[in-house]
């Protein structure tokens, strides 16, 4: 039995893109697998075929594609993207969640999933949106920096917030440390911000 089988009656059906490490992703099958989540993760894409996040989903039962990304470095090519679209309509996928993928998505996701895209990002939004986002905080000299789940929209970083979680900037943090920070209260963040999507206890605007 996958883990598709034992969670997958009558939950909202999750697809994640993850690029890298996939930590993001791992917290959301170990919330699965002890019963902590709200929806059912069906399938994780890769734009990178040795993507740790990969054997991450292989590990716990979750189906794990690579599909190639196009010729751009930042962001899917169109037809790659609408390939990617059909591998979640394919598999049923009703709420996509960006993990630390590498990549901006563009109109072929937003016509099929408006308001059903959510990301996670590394700073307290609207401040420091973009790349690096500890190192501005940082080197902005703020004193809270955070982490923020929002739904994804054409402007990078701005759609509507669905939760966030503050962390304290210490004196003689390195844009490592307040990242390893930071990274923990993500992989708790994503696990409460998908349930609340899941549980439509938190919505986009209207389009």
């Amino acid at each position: 039995m996958t883990a598709n089988d034992r969670h997958g009656s009558g939950r909202t059906a999750v697809g994640v893109l993850a690029s890298g490490r996939g930590s993001n992703l791992l917290a959301l099958l170990e919330a699965q697998d002890e019963g902590q989540l709200e929806a059912a993760l069906r399938v994780v894409i890769s734009d990178v075929p040795t993507a740790p996040a990969l054997e991450h989903a292989r590990r716990h039962g979750v189906e794990a594609l690579h599909l190639p990304p196009g010729p751009f470095k930042t962001r899917l090519g169109e037809e790659e993207e609408r390939a990617y679209v059909r591998a979640f309509r394919d598999r049923g996928v009703e709420l996509v969640v960006l993990a630390g993928f590498m990549r901006v998505v563009h109109r072929p996701f937003f016509e099929a999933y408006r308001g059903r895209i959510i990301n996670i990002h590394p700073s307290l939004l609207p401040s420091f949106p973009g790349l690096k986002a500890q190192r501005q905080a940082l080197e902005h000299g703020v004193k809270v920096s955070g982490c923020t789940v929002h739904f994804v929209e054409e402007k990078v970083d701005a759609g509507p917030i669905i939760a966030q979680v503050p962390v304290a900037v210490l004196e003689g943090d390195t844009e490592e440390t307040l990242s390893a920070r930071i990274l923990e209260e993500e992989h708790r963040l994503i696990v409460e911000a998908v349930n609340l999507v899941a549980g439509r206890r938190a919505w986009s605007r209207p389009a």
